[in-house]
């Protein structure tokens, strides 16, 4: 694999893995509109740290609706 093929292939991973995480920002309570636009801007402008970021510290903070919630 060429060294070009690596960037672009790493770059697709890391653009889908941000669009995961925002969809997620959208789907989800983080109890306020501030905390949701807060993640949703470090993960859009941070890029490849920002998606990290959210995944270690803000992917359990928010609260899925009860619609999206698994039934036990």
């Amino acid at each position: 694999m060429s060294t070009g093929m690596f960037v672009v292939l790493t770059a697709v991973v890391f653009f889908l893995i941000t669009c995961v995480a925002i969809l997620d920002i959208a789907r989800k309570d983080f109890g306020s509109i501030q905390m949701k636009a807060l993640w949703a801007f470090v993960v859009a402008m941070l890029p490849f740290i920002g998606v990290l970021v959210y995944f270690v510290f803000g992917f359990r903070r928010g609260k899925r609706p009860a619609a999206d919630a698994p039934v036990d």
